[in-house]
């Protein structure tokens, strides 16, 4: 089979990640070469690929749910914001420009060929390409040069599926206001919808979905359980409000760790390796009394490096920083929390900042200077401090470290030394070393032994623990979507007759170039105009067995 699909969403965090690598595993584990594709993606949690190119980390861990290497096609425009109403743009995996919420709109004509001529490459190179949409496809004020939803479908011709989350509450009204919204020529693409998250009797439920079906004439092609546990890697730093379950201690002690949560906080994934283990609790916090207390402090990679080192001093965490290592407590900085630790930040370029230099905290002998250029690179060595055992990581930064005392805590396959480390304070510039599992549990038993702590690691790899999710997700599709259904679409598009909800406008006519931007206002079909809709006209003349070709809607 060949063919491609949009899986779009009625909001933001309606499961349209988990469901596209859900869909990419199933296929693959049928023997289809499929691809994961997101033409635009906002996040600051991003990875890198082998070849140095910078995307989201959504699209990385859908590649892996496709069993195929991440790369720069898979997320051609990569939105990183850095500051209030400032984004850096990432495009082809590079930095591309700076830009404010305004001047963007502007570059998306001049970024739809780059996301077309990516999406066409993967579509020569790989049977199946399931796409993800991005926010809502609903958002009217963002239609124009859309990239990502609806804009994309119309000029690759893509049939779209329709997710909505019933946990989130008003699952009928968000799927079809979402399909209302939309002008005819966008609605013929919408092929079905698609119930994430459903608790309860599905008995209950199917009168809703038999009933919605009439009114739009779209079929449901599934409705997928509420599963405990089951996702990906976070992109958005509202995923840290979820509670972190603490698997039960081998031993007979928890290690308490907790992570400051920065205003531009980025790659927090790093720390779900440390929650993988058993006793292990991963609190995000804003709070100087749990980071003065717990048994092992991190300052994560941030976006924002002198700005979220601002806002770290006005929380008052510089003082519980400098208290745990006058005590010797276990503090680790990664990227960003690494270079705050040092001496001082220079960023002579206004790379990050408006400001030339601002002082570290001084807990490491290291200094930080911006440079234009980013450093993106996967680089690999041995923990010479911790057991010498084997480690790999990724790196994403502007940030140039220049360490001036202490021992590095790492030295690399060709012999260069990184991370440094004095007393019980250590940093790194790599992001992903805690899902090294060697690594790992030696960093946790040094922590223990620092606490004075019976701590006992498990024995089940991180990257075992991370297929299994992908094989979960592939079940949770295989065993409650309607697979021939799905896989018709993916390959002949939608119907041709889909009906089309109409709306009836009084005053608002948008002129562009002589012409109206929505087609909203066309007459109703010749099934009939209905304006209220009650369930004892579900089954009437007006609408018919198959539901209602043209659905008039007065505003």
């Amino acid at each position: 089979m060949r063919g491609a699909l949009l899986v779009a969403g009625t909001h933001s965090d309606a499961g349209k990640s988990v469901i596209s690598a859900g869909i990419c595993r199933m296929l693959a584990r049928e023997g289809v070469k499929v691809a994961p594709f997101k033409a635009q993606n906002m996040a600051l949690n991003s990875f890198v690929t082998r070849d140095g190119a910078e995307i989201g980390r959504a699209q990385a861990m859908q590649a892996a749910a496709a069993r195929i290497e991440p790369e720069a096609d898979m997320n051609p425009v990569l939105l990183k914001p850095s500051a209030e109403r400032q984004t850096q743009v990432i495009v082809n995996g590079k930095p591309w420009a700076m830009a404010g919420a305004r001047s963007y709109q502007g570059m998306k004509k001049d970024l739809m060929p780059v996301v077309l001529e990516s999406l066409d490459d993967l579509q020569r190179r790989f049977d199946v390409v399931i796409c993800e949409g991005a926010g809502s496809p609903a958002e009217i004020n963002l239609r124009e040069n859309d990239l990502a939803n609806m804009g994309l479908a119309r000029a690759a011709n893509l049939p779209v599926l329709l997710l909505g989350d019933i946990d989130r509450g008003g699952l009928f009204a968000s799927l079809f206001g979402t399909l209302a919204l939309l002008s005819p020529g966008d609605q013929a693409l919408v092929a079905g919808f698609l119930v994430n998250k459903f608790r309860g009797d599905p008995a209950v439920l199917a009168p809703g979905l038999e009933a919605l079906h009439l009114i739009t004439g779209r079929p449901f092609f599934g409705t997928l359980p509420w599963v405990l546990g089951l996702g990906l890697d976070g992109e958005d730093s509202l995923a840290l409000d979820a509670p972190r379950p603490v698997k039960p201690p081998l031993g007979g002690r928890v290690i308490r760790m907790a992570v400051a949560r920065f205003g531009r906080i980025s790659n927090f994934t790093d720390f779900d390796a440390l929650a993988h283990e058993p006793g292990v609790e991963v609190r995000f916090t804003e709070s100087a009394e749990e980071l003065k207390s717990a048994d092992l402090a991190v300052l994560p990679g941030t976006k924002a490096t002198i700005s979220d080192l601002k806002l770290l001093r006005l929380r008052g965490l510089d003082g519980a920083l400098a208290e745990r290592a006058r005590r010797g407590l276990p503090t680790l900085g990664i990227c960003g929390g690494y270079q705050m630790l040092g001496r001082r930040i220079t960023d002579p370029g206004g790379i990050e900042s408006s400001e030339w230099e601002v002082p570290g905290l001084g807990l490491l002998p290291i200094e930080t200077v911006f440079e234009g250029e980013k450093v993106l690179s996967r680089p690999e060595g041995r923990a010479t401090m911790f057991e010498d055992q084997p480690v790999s990581g990724y790196e994403i930064r502007h940030g140039r470290v220049r360490r001036h005392g202490g021992d590095p805590i790492f030295v690399t396959d060709d012999g260069e030394q990184e991370g440094c480390r004095v007393g019980a304070v250590i940093g790194t510039s790599w992001h992903g070393v805690l899902e090294s599992d060697g690594f790992r549990r030696s960093l946790l038993r040094w922590v223990a032994g620092e606490r004075g702590l019976d701590w006992v690691p498990g024995d089940e790899s991180f990257a075992a623990a991370r297929e299994a999710q992908m094989e979960r997700l592939g079940d949770l599709i295989a065993e409650n979507v309607d697979r021939e259904a799905l896989l018709r679409v993916i390959s002949d598009g939608p119907p041709d007759d889909l009906p089309i909800i109409r709306h009836q406008t009084s005053g608002f006519r948008r002129q562009e170039n002589g012409s109206e931007s929505a087609d909203w206002r066309m007459k109703a079909g010749s099934n009939g105009e209905v304006s209220a809709l009650d369930s004892a006209r579900f089954a009437g003349p007006d609408i018919g067995p198959n539901g209602p070709k043209y659905l008039k809607a007065e505003t």
